[in-house]
């Protein structure tokens, strides 16, 4: 039987394997996510740096690329995407999100949350909301994830933005894997004594949490014994990849985001309720056709293989998949940002897909540089992500100091042609 050493517990506890508190309106949220209504789980495939959206799913004429019809009537995008245009059924593409935000740290904060980063007061990410209020806290499996799909360009994207949870809880952060091919390391202790060696550990823990009954005590407790649980389950074979047929792993592609979607998609099987997926390097100032045309095949692998796979497996619809940046790039080459218009995408998750939301300017000198039809801001998106996972949107937390914070911002619309 394996060894368990007391550093690899506390390296998983610091990854965020954290849940389990045992207070009141923890399990009271707990409880309630049984009667709820919506996706189970989500997967954010986050392309950080901002991708353009004339050089993916929004194509303008005279354009660089030239664009293709899809598997959804009148509805048309890149030709270096012919497999992601044979899944747009199951796909609906926002091509009118705007905000105000050009800094790549402030806007990642922005898409994230749906709060913008003007105080000390620091927002949970829409994860880490997740986590809290559908995840299973007595389960195995962690309720959130990310996965590092890496740099292909090294076009910098700026800081890089990682998920907190902020005033809900340390128990709510994030799992963070590093590499898909790897899985999670220090999984799997070597030795014999283990049984012995938890119960010398549970006894210190159990004198130092009598001495310091703190929240944050509890909270290392439960990330310790939710490491053990995880150590110890035979579900914790979802972060290996391996396991997965050849032709399957073929079919999602060698790059690391593809690997990434596939570890994705066996976590959300296993029971994780949120993945984040992060690729970085979008930052495209010298031009977005060259960079985006080496990344299509992978993006287009990856992500419709995502699709089609949770598809197959009775899935999808039960899995929201979100694809999108901080914002786009600017009209023509796409060397600068651009938050003024730009598109995010979303499939599955039981959404009315198959449709186009919002419309950006086809003629005058910069084709896409301005919205025409039905503008969607960052709180309306989070807004739009919680309703599809059945999470209420106005529900309030007490942030510090008492302050009642709703999930989204009070003025947040979400995407009602969306949501039926």
């Amino acid at each position: 039987m394996p060894s368990l050493k007391r550093r690899d517990l506390l390296k998983l506890s610091a990854a965020g394997v954290l849940t389990d508190v045992r207070v009141p309106w923890f399990e009271s949220l707990a409880g309630a996510a049984v009667k709820r209504t919506g996706a189970k789980a989500c997967i954010l495939l986050w392309m950080d740096g901002g991708p353009s959206q004339q050089h993916t799913f929004d194509p303008k004429p005279n354009g660089e690329f030239r664009s293709i019809s899809t598997s959804a009537p009148g509805i048309q995008i890149v030709e270096q995407l012919p497999k992601l245009a044979g899944c747009v059924h199951d796909m609906a593409i926002v091509r009118s999100m705007t905000t105000e935000i050009n800094g790549h740290y402030d806007a990642k904060y922005f898409l994230h949350t749906g709060y913008k980063r003007t105080t000390g007061l620091e927002h949970p990410a829409i994860g880490c909301i997740a986590a809290a209020e559908i995840g299973s806290p007595g389960e195995d499996m962690p309720p959130f994830v990310t996965v590092d799909a890496g740099w292909d360009i090294r076009n910098d994207g700026g800081r890089l933005y990682r998920s907190v949870p902020a005033y809900l809880g340390i128990q709510h952060g994030p799992l963070a894997v590093n590499d898909a091919s790897i899985g999670l390391e220090n999984l799997s202790p070597a030795g014999e004594d283990i049984d012995a060696r938890l119960q010398l550990l549970a006894g210190s823990e159990r004198r130092f949490a009598e001495r310091y009954a703190l929240p944050a005590v509890r909270a290392k407790q439960a990330a310790l014994q939710r490491a053990v649980r995880l150590m110890q389950s035979k579900r914790s074979l979802a972060f290996d990849i391996d396991k997965e047929p050849a032709y399957l792993r073929q079919q999602y592609g060698e790059h690391r985001f593809g690997k990434s979607c596939l570890l994705a998609r066996r976590l959300v099987e296993a029971g994780v309720t949120f993945v984040e997926v992060v690729h970085r390097g979008w930052d495209d100032h010298e031009g977005a056709a060259k960079p985006h045309a080496t990344r299509a095949p992978w993006i287009d692998s990856g992500m419709a293989t995502l699709i089609r796979d949770l598809k197959a497996r009775g899935m999808l619809d039960d899995t929201l998949v979100v694809w999108m940046g901080e914002f786009g790039r600017s009209p023509g080459a796409g060397k600068e940002h651009f938050c003024k218009a730009w598109t995010s995408v979303l499939a599955g998750g039981g959404l009315n897909t198959g449709q186009v939301i919002g419309k950006t300017s086809t003629t005058g000198k910069n084709p896409g540089a301005e919205i025409i039809d039905r503008p969607v801001t960052a709180p309306d998106f989070v807004a739009t992500i919680c309703l599809a996972l059945g999470i209420d949107p106005h529900k309030e937390y007490l942030a510090a100091g008492m302050r009642p914070m709703p999930v989204a911002d009070k003025n947040a619309q979400p995407i009602r042609e969306l949501l039926g």
